[in-house]
């Protein structure tokens, strides 16, 4: 891999190193530097001239590095790479920002991903990689640039595998319109554990930030429920469909998503004594969660694998069918 460069930005820095070790390369080195007024800059100090260029950076807010901070970083940084003639760059994005507005709900409303697609395109990245959007048909359709979407739905299957054989289980969409998410693991769960496994959904309506929908649909009674999604947020969703499950007679409760954001209230909503386990994985760092109950309750899978191997495939232009979701 003599023509293989990983660059791993600040606060994605420990992700990508986790990455490169798996490639068995060291992270080029670069030079970050603040300016007193905000600004910013981010240099390679490798030669990058011809070569094939990964770039480490997820995009999800923190009190150190805002969203649109990260955005920028990651999208100069490419930008400067392009023009220093780097042979082809990637953007690795574990955590895709503003993946979730992607059509108008409202009249006038911003198609969020789209626009961000333009400003990847436009600093010249010839790809992007990225983790369990919310919409993957719109993620795709958005960029014109070359894009995949990978699944942590196999790091999830392994983990419940060890967890559940024998276990009485059901899967549970947190809405309707999460119910291919969670097909695809009941059935590769189910696969995995040589049963087949009952599915439920919450039902959910979201109007200007508020939540209504009381009703679970499917039967949970004396299994273990895992509610499945693509991210936690602030945690309600989660927290109205950890109640439903516990009055439909679930005996035990758990939570898994891509990405675990713990925004807001999310430290008290999820809280919740029924609510066994979240199960995460390392594509979003919890910052905003202090110890407590739900630290205790926080599991979190490594993806480095996952990215090690799409990078490794992309590198020799192999296939990456078996990393990518169903619309592949």
């Amino acid at each position: 891999m003599d023509e293989l460069v990983v660059f791993g930005l600040s606060r994605s820095r420990g992700l990508a190193e986790r990455v490169g070790e798996r490639l068995g390369v060291g992270l080029a080195d670069i030079e970050e530097r603040g300016f007193e007024d905000g600004e910013h800059k981010t240099r390679s100090l490798v030669n990058v001239r011809g070569r094939d260029v990964y770039v480490i950076h997820s995009l999800y807010g923190e009190p150190q590095q805002s969203v649109n901070d990260k955005l920028c970083r990651l999208l100069f940084f490419i930008g400067s790479l392009k023009s220093a003639a780097a042979g082809r760059v990637t953007a690795v994005v574990p955590y895709l920002a503003y993946a979730r507005k992607d059509r108008r709900s409202q009249p006038r409303d911003p198609i969020t991903t789209r626009y961000v697609a333009g400003m990847f395109e436009a600093v010249g990245v010839d790809r992007v990689v990225t983790l369990d959007v919310h919409n993957q048909a719109a993620y795709e359709n958005a960029f014109r640039c070359g894009v995949d979407h990978l699944e942590a739905r196999p790091l999830f299957v392994e983990y419940f595998a060890a967890k559940l054989g024998g276990t009485a289980t059901a899967v549970v969409s947190p809405d309707a319109g999460g119910m291919k998410r969670a097909e695809r693991f009941r059935q590769s769960l189910g696969a995995r554990l040589g049963a087949d496994l009952p599915i439920a959904f919450m039902e959910k309506q979201r109007s200007q930030g508020s939540l209504s929908g009381k009703a679970l649909v499917g039967d949970v009674e004396g299994r273990t429920a895992v509610i499945y999604d693509d991210l936690i947020s602030s945690g309600g969703t989660i927290a109205r469909t950890v109640a439903a499950c516990v009055s439909a007679g679930a005996s035990e409760i758990v939570a898994a998503a891509s990405h675990g954001i713990f925004i807001g209230s999310a430290e008290r909503i999820l809280a919740h004594p029924r609510l066994d386990h979240i199960v995460v994985t390392d594509t979003v760092s919890p910052v905003y969660l202090a110890s407590g109950p739900v630290r205790d309750k926080l599991v979190t899978l490594g993806t480095d694998g996952l990215f090690a191997e799409a990078i490794r495939r992309l590198h020799s232009d192999g296939s990456l069918v078996e990393l990518l979701g169903d619309n592949s």
